[in-house]
């Protein structure tokens, strides 16, 4: 439909549509963008949907008009110059690797277009992906496409959070089945016995410059209308159904990689729920007559495994009933029994025989790691029972730091700030560290009024949302206070924007609520409060929390200086990071394992004020932003949430806000923006993806890929 309609001049932008490349690259944006910018907006950036919806008119114009042209073939060029060096084994990563990388997760978040994520674990399983193609890192990526994906939340008008699924339409994505029906539908590639029945299983395909993420699908013709609904909702609360859910990931996803003929030499676990791709490829080894423990051996050796969380309640376990249930028939093919079959995933000291998939990711893997260099000793404390036989400092986890892809949230407006005063090259050279020394050239003034402008869009994108919700939904004006329309730019404006979740402490900043207004309601220095982040449907406590943030927001007493954003997004996650002052992050001790949301902050030029806990713990240099109390873990957790409260108090009274207002008489607040400066000058060379992958080359891909090691 697309290709008829296109003229023959701009007919590759299907081509480009149809490659997530374009989402990080700021002149292929530009141009969908003025292709049809109403189109663009409506359409919330997604080029599928656009050019479905444009008028014939509009491309015409398009074809005939000198600029845009001018701008399609430079981005065309951009676009083929990387495609064309697909070959990555010719790169410096497909040298040293010699093989691809497969990389495993149960969520991908690229681009609002495809809302197959729930949080951070996806956001940087897609950044992972993009930077790959950007240094040409082999690699390809097994996941689920999600028809309904993660919910959609509204906020009720009595503040409680509600969910709605909304199916994804498939013809407005930029996804596309491996092997298509005559209806353009995917048809099915390969099945899985899960329990005593077959799931054939479908695939599509994105393209994300040029790595090819494989998207599961179990709505294919053969399974049976319970089955092929199997996987469209994402982190479903049902255990029976998450195991089939992951059993169909993992031992499906090997299916799927040997029918297109994929042989990775390296496989990464991101997470434990992928964990089963190892019992799969074990499985295999076995049936060309090697022991299990042969098997296990060359499996292990060739398996990467990341783990994110230091939250017990965190992990996926399953009882020994339902790991009877689906997989008796399966270990026979193994060659073990029952008891071999349980231990595998047996956390040290638990006595309720629960298949934790953790311990089993751990023990199926030589190269293991924790998300932040904190994280890394923590986790080393945590699954020390696995390897009781050493000092818990030389248990054989490491850590390799998360980092964000920087092309993906750098604001363009600052991305032209760094250009000018970093060099144009400064997008491919943005992990040396000498690079960013250029920051402390740049007039206050200037990054100043960019800073200013990302938060005007901010607070304006809010406003539009609060319209219509007003407009369409006829919410309640106490609803509509509660979405931000009171909010202003020029006031100092702090960001709690993660998942709700008790660990994180969403309400600590509440801990004394007379202070807290008598902070934010200030005549001459106010301060408001942006929340916007998501609760689990099945976690009734964390929802409690929300509650009582909503309805916090919604009091007249603060005078319309909190806001809660609802169904919090990557769309609206830009506009957070770019525009806050100040980034908020409260979570208990020794409880967050990385936190890549404030690096994207930082980046941004808003100022990260944190327990010194996951990243930050050795991000923080005293200098680039501020440290919520101190090492203080050993805690009870109500004497903590009273230390950490009267600490933030203490920071925005005494050195936050007035550094915010102290001004030149050109309204420009110098020592705020020396720290912003100091923010980006240390942060921005360390935290990203492109450090953060030659890490995972160095220390862990290229072990696993050693000569004779090609299974």
């Amino acid at each position: 439909m697309i290709i008829t309609k296109l003229p023959g001049r701009i007919s590759r932008l299907d081509e480009l549509a149809n490659n997530l490349w374009w989402s990080w690259h700021e002149e292929a944006r530009t141009l969908f963008r003025i292709l049809d910018y109403p189109l663009w907006k409506m359409s919330m950036h997604n080029p599928v949907k656009q050019l479905h919806e444009v008028s014939q008119d509009a491309l015409e114009v398009a074809a005939n008009d000198p600029a845009f042209l001018a701008l399609y073939d430079s981005v065309m060029s951009a676009f083929d110059a990387d495609m064309l060096s697909s070959n990555t084994r010719t790169s410096e990563y497909g040298k040293l690797l010699q093989g691809p990388v497969v990389f495993f997760s149960m969520e991908f978040a690229i681009h609002n277009s495809l809302p197959i994520y729930a949080g951070g674990l996806g956001v940087l399983a897609g950044d992972i992906c993009k930077e790959a193609s950007d240094i040409g890192l082999p690699m390809a990526a097994v996941g689920f496409v999600y028809p309904q994906g993660y919910f959609h939340q509204r906020i009720s008008a009595d503040g409680w959070q509600e969910e709605a699924y909304q199916q994804l339409k498939f013809e407005e994505a930029p996804i596309n089945p491996i092997c298509p029906s005559t209806e353009g539908w995917c048809s099915p590639l390969v099945q899985v016995e899960v329990g005593n029945r077959p799931i054939h299983i479908g695939v599509w395909q994105v393209n994300l410059g040029r790595v090819n993420l494989y998207l599961l699908c179990c709505d294919v013709e053969g399974n049976t209308p319970e089955d092929r609904q199997l996987c469209a909702r994402l982190y479903t609360a049902d255990w029976e159904q998450r195991i089939q859910q992951e059993i169909v990931l993992g031992i499906g996803g090997v299916r799927v990689l040997r029918a297109l003929n994929i042989n990775p030499l390296v496989w990464h676990a991101n997470e434990g729920h992928t964990a089963f791709m190892m019992l799969e490829r074990i499985r295999e080894l076995v049936a060309t007559g090697l022991s299990f423990a042969e098997a296990t051996s060359r499996v292990q050796a060739t398996t990467v495994f990341t783990t994110h969380t230091p939250v017990l309640a965190g992990h996926d376990t399953f009882s020994a009933e339902l790991l009877e249930k689906y997989f008796s028939g399966y270990r026979k093919s193994l060659g073990i029994d029952r008891e071999t079959f349980l231990r595998l995933g047996l956390k040290d000291g638990d006595a309720t025989q629960t298949f934790n998939m953790t311990a089993f990711s751990l023990r199926m893997s030589n190269q293991r790691c924790g998300v932040s260099q904190l994280h890394g000793k923590v986790t080393r404390r945590m699954w020390h029972g696995l390897w009781p036989q050493v000092p818990e400092d030389e248990v054989p986890i490491v850590h390799v730091t998360n980092g964000v892809h920087v092309p993906s949230w750098v604001a363009p407006e600052l991305a032209s700030l760094f250009k000018k005063y970093l060099g144009k090259n400064w997008m491919k050279e943005y992990e040396d560290s000498g690079l960013w020394e250029s920051v402390l050239d740049i007039p206050d003034e200037e990054l100043w009024a960019v800073h200013q402008q990302l938060k005007y869009k901010l607070i304006g994108a809010m406003r539009e949302d609060a319209r219509n919700r007003w407009v369409v939904d006829n919410v309640p004006p106490r609803q509509v206070l509660a979405l931000g329309v009171l909010l202003d730019a020029e006031t100092l404006t702090i960001g709690f924007v993660r998942r709700f979740t008790e660990y994180k402490r969403p309400t600590l900043i509440f801990h004394d609520v007379d202070r807290l207004k008598r902070i934010i309601n200030n005549r001459w220095h106010p301060v408001q409060i942006i929340f916007a982040g998501k609760s689990h449907p099945a976690d009734l406590s964390s929802k409690n929390l929300l509650h009582k943030v909503y309805t916090l927001a919604a009091d007249r007493k603060f005078q319309g200086r909190i806001a809660f954003i609802e169904d919090y997004d990557m769309h609206m996650a830009r506009y957070l990071v770019h525009g806050v002052d100040v980034w908020l992050n409260s979570p208990r001790r020794l409880q967050e394992a990385c936190g890549t949301s404030g690096m994207k902050a930082s980046l941004n030029g808003a100022l990260h004020l944190s327990v010194r806990d996951g990243w930050w713990h050795e991000g923080y240099n005293g200098t680039n932003g501020w440290v919520i109390g101190g090492d203080l873990d050993a805690l009870r957790p109500d004497e903590e949430d009273i230390t950490d409260a009267e600490a933030l108090y203490r920071l925005l009274e005494e050195e936050i806000v007035p550094l915010y207002y102290a001004r030149d008489r050109g309204g420009v607040p110098h020592g705020w923006i020396r720290i912003i400066k100091e923010a980006i000058r240390s942060i921005a060379p360390v935290y990203n993806t492109r450090r953060m992958l030659k890490e995972y080359t160095e220390q862990m891909y290229k072990p696993a890929a050693q000569p004779l090691r090609s299974y």
